[in-house]
């Protein structure tokens, strides 16, 4: 029994790590597709204003221009018009009310949204969707764009990972992946009514997926006794409901008896094999990737937070909503002439001097970034207004404090310009960020070397 538990369990952890590589995959890497689909939301928002008369659309044509399949959601999340004529009609209410409620939300507000790889429900086809809410909120506009051709699925196609484990292992009758809601992931049966989980296997799918446990139950599967175990399955990073799934194994009971008391031997030494195969697999996947990972989200000069992740982690904090975050943003003065009259290794040490400065007076409970160029960030997600404008007071001196004590440059006035914005309960990122180089502006021009406020004097 215990061998056959190992056996088990091995199996499930390669079907779990297989989804989870090929969704970090995508969670790293996939920026270029969705720059792509902001793009085109933005286009198709920008259309709407022009003609909201979306049935006069011509979504072939819009779907040739963009690459991507068209959908127009209506208040009800029900797909009225698509470039995919087989989704019309569509209603999200009566499939998949937790993704329906979320359609709710996302039509209430006023930004672009995507999820991870998902489905298409009539054909189990892997895609990526986008959404953006109408200016006048009554309509959803969807994109999809089909991943099966891109080169991350194909590098880290996790359906061919359980194909393979269904031809090796006899005890295996099928591996199938779900999505929350219950429809089958990227396979395409003649018979579109087994795209979704079967009634009488329902109520312990819905219990893994709602418990976040792994449940079982016996069946048959083709006339034969089977033996069903479902595991939930949730990103590392979750990005939206698509990331939630569960893995359905169909196991062939008394094929799997036998072979445990006929290959007892074989099968450890089998185990064993795999193990270390994975762990060195798990070795140069971490050498390769750790490196272009780091990068991703760091600057590679300061090694502070770059743009995208000082955005998306400013972002999180103003829309949870919570605490009272406030955003310093800070300019050098005079920077170019260092570049220009000392070179850019002087220049380059300076900002290093000057990311080093910035991270020893904030510290805890705050995150650093260096924007670009002579351009610093730092967002503090529940500070008080003293403390803030404490560690901005000793940023100013630490700096005249080390340009003088270095003697730079006696003819080069390198100073530091601060504004500081501190965020209301209707701010969103876009705003606060506006408040802040508001702030900024008036530090300049008033005579750098110092830092101000943001006091409410934007319209």
């Amino acid at each position: 029994m215990k061998e056959q538990q190992e056996k088990l369990k091995l199996t499930e952890e390669m079907i779990l790590l297989s989804l989870h590589t090929i969704d970090k995959a995508y969670y790293l890497f996939d920026n270029e597709i969705v720059l792509k689909m902001k793009e085109n939301s933005d286009k198709l928002v920008s259309l709407y204003e022009r003609n909201p008369k979306v049935e006069e659309w011509d979504l072939q044509a819009l779907k040739k221009e963009l690459g991507m399949d068209v959908y127009i959601i209506n208040e009800y999340n029900r797909i009225i018009h698509s470039s995919l004529q087989e989704d019309v009609g569509l209603d999200f209410r009566l499939c998949c009310k937790e993704f329906s409620n979320l359609l709710d939300q996302r039509r209430k507000g006023n930004k672009f949204t995507h999820d991870g790889m998902d489905i298409q429900q009539k054909s189990g086809a892997i895609k990526k969707y986008s959404y953006v809410p109408t200016p006048d909120h009554k309509y959803l506009i969807e994109l999809g764009y089909s991943l099966d051709d891109e080169e991350i699925f194909k590098q880290f196609n996790f359906l061919k990972v359980l194909a393979e484990l269904e031809s090796t292992y006899p005890s295996i009758y099928k591996i199938q992946i779900y999505n929350s809601e219950g429809f089958l992931l990227g396979e395409q049966p003649v018979n579109k009514k087994n795209m979704e989980i079967p009634s009488e296997r329902r109520k312990v799918f819905n219990q893994a997926a709602k418990d976040d446990k792994m449940e079982e139950m016996e069946g048959k599967w083709e006339g034969f006794e089977a033996y069903y175990r479902y595991i939930p399955y949730k990103a590392i990073k979750d990005r939206g409901i698509s990331t939630n799934r569960v893995v359905e194994i169909i196991y062939n009971k008394n094929e799997l008896n036998r072979l445990l008391s006929e290959y007892k031997r074989d099968f450890i030494v089998q185990t064993l094999l795999i193990l270390a195969a994975a762990v060195i697999l798990s070795f140069i996947i971490a050498r390769l990737v750790a490196r272009p990972m780091y990068l991703a989200f760091h600057d590679s000069l300061t090694g502070l937070k770059n743009r995208a992740a000082f955005e998306e982690t400013l972002k999180a904090i103003v829309e949870r909503k919570s605490g009272k975050p406030a955003l310093m943003m800070i300019d050098l003065d005079n920077f170019k002439l260092v570049n220009d009259r000392m070179g850019h290794d002087e220049g380059d040490r300076l900002l290093k001097m000057v990311a080093q400065m910035i991270q020893s007076c904030v510290r805890k409970g705050s995150v650093s970034a260096r924007l670009g160029g002579d351009e610093f960030a730092v967002i503090f997600a529940d500070a008080e207004r003293e403390r803030v404008l404490a560690k901005a007071s000793s940023m100013l001196f630490k700096m005249n404090h080390s340009i003088r004590c270095k003697g730079d440059s006696d003819q080069i006035d390198v100073t530091m310009s601060i504004g500081i914005a501190f965020a209301d309960d209707k701010d969103d990122l876009d705003m606060l960020y506006k408040k802040a180089d508001i702030a900024l502006y008036q530090s300049k021009e008033k005579g750098k070397n110092q830092y101000q406020i943001y006091e409410g004097f934007l319209e």
